[in-house]
């Protein structure tokens, strides 16, 4: 068992990191990654290659590469982390103008990118480009059903997405909560915790699992029925899906000090608890068969954020509870998943971004690293708060 007193493999991968991401920034400087290939990160913003509306500049994955060089920004005070962080940052003004395929995530985009430079900084470019953001997102909320809508129509799909939300937006919901306070405007406050209350009484179980999709009636706001969406099926426990409860709730919590949201958090947390494996070791759904066994090392980051996050909000008799599952969470991955060497682009090697999507198996995922980075810098009492 990893003890809490015991920081030598820490302070050695926080090491790593600053010294691989030293070296990675400048290598992947003009692009916005997703994932590497052969090692090397490709690059989400290249205009020669072909991508639909959402898949390319519009890609929600698309602010977690200025989001790492951020995070670098404040543990490091290099200056460089910034210049290269803005390349990407500007990139995504096209993405105002182009429309077509943003949706809920722009909180991913823009939260990690250009309110991250807005609040480490100042620049009120930054501060723009955040606001037209939570507009849009705003945009989305359905006043009956008093949920924000996640996807668009789906291209070649007769799926209908008008009442569907999911669980994820908890952590586009912040950039709400940001453009209440930077505004003082409470119409984004409300519409943000109107959604959060919403997933709250219908997409967290008794035994604190969450669902991914859940469809409402667009017209009358009412519950339709939930779908398995990136785990192994309807019922099932998706992994990645529970951390964005447990680290979403969490924000909201910190954002509006309403303690339900904190209480919803530590419920979800005491689940995801209970079903890490012994060797810390996260699959994709807790409820999928034995084999085969898919590993995703992004729900096991995000995991160990929302848990050291946790763990500040609560008396000294709880928090080793949730201390002691991050530590083993990150030192598993540390041990077992991460690639520190220098001649490859990303450190873990095992995401997942869907249980039935073969081509998404085990592989490195830009949000990934970004909050491996995130959860490591927290072990230090070096990261930047970007929710």
């Amino acid at each position: 068992m990893i003890s809490l007193q015991d920081n030598a493999w820490i302070d050695e991968a926080v090491e790593k990191i600053v010294k691989k991401m030293d070296l990675v920034s400048e290598r992947s400087r003009n692009k916005i990654p997703y994932t590497a290939k052969n090692g090397v990160h490709d690059d989400r913003s290249r205009e020669d290659q072909t991508f639909s509306a959402d898949d390319g500049l519009n890609w929600w994955c698309n602010g977690f590469w200025a989001g790492m060089l951020w995070q670098m920004y404040h543990a490091a005070g290099n200056e460089k982390y910034a210049e290269i962080a803005r390349i990407s940052e500007e990139k995504l003004d096209r993405c105002f103008s182009d429309y077509y395929g943003l949706h809920h995530d722009v909180g991913f985009m823009f939260l990690p990118s250009a309110v991250a430079d807005y609040r480490l900084t100042g620049n009120p470019d930054s501060r723009k480009r955040g606001l037209h953001a939570a507009n849009l997102l705003a945009g989305r909320f359905n006043p009956v059903g008093k949920f924000i809508r996640a996807w668009n129509d789906i291209p070649g799909s007769q799926d209908d997405t008008r009442g569907w939300a999911i669980i994820d937006c908890l952590f586009n919901i912040p950039l709400l909560y940001w453009a209440s306070e930077e505004t003082k405007d409470p119409r984004f406050e409300q519409i943000a915790k109107m959604h959060a209350d919403t997933v709250m009484e219908t997409f967290v179980r008794p035994d604190g699992s969450v669902r991914h999709i859940v469809e409402f009636d667009p017209f009358t706001g009412e519950m339709v029925r939930d779908y398995g969406g990136q785990g192994y099926g309807q019922g099932s426990s998706w992994t990645r899906g529970q951390t964005w409860g447990l680290y979403g709730f969490l924000m909201s919590y910190r954002h509006t000090g309403k303690q339900e949201y904190l209480d919803t958090a530590k419920r979800i947390a005491h689940y995801f608890i209970a079903n890490i494996p012994e060797d810390g070791l996260i699959p994709v759904d807790f409820r999928q068969p034995a084999a085969p066994l898919w590993y995703d090392d992004t729900a096991a980051a995000i995991a160990a954020c929302g848990l050291l996050e946790i763990a500040k909000e609560v008396g000294d008799l709880e928090k080793e509870l949730y201390e002691r599952a991050a530590h083993k969470l990150l030192h598993a991955l540390c041990r077992e998943h991460c690639d520190f060497s220098m001649d490859s682009d990303c450190f873990l090697t095992k995401c997942t971004g869907s249980y039935h999507n073969e081509k998404d198996h085990e592989m490195p995922i830009i949000y990934g690293d970004y909050f491996f980075i995130e959860a490591m810098l927290k072990l230090k009492g070096q990261d930047v708060f970007l929710w």
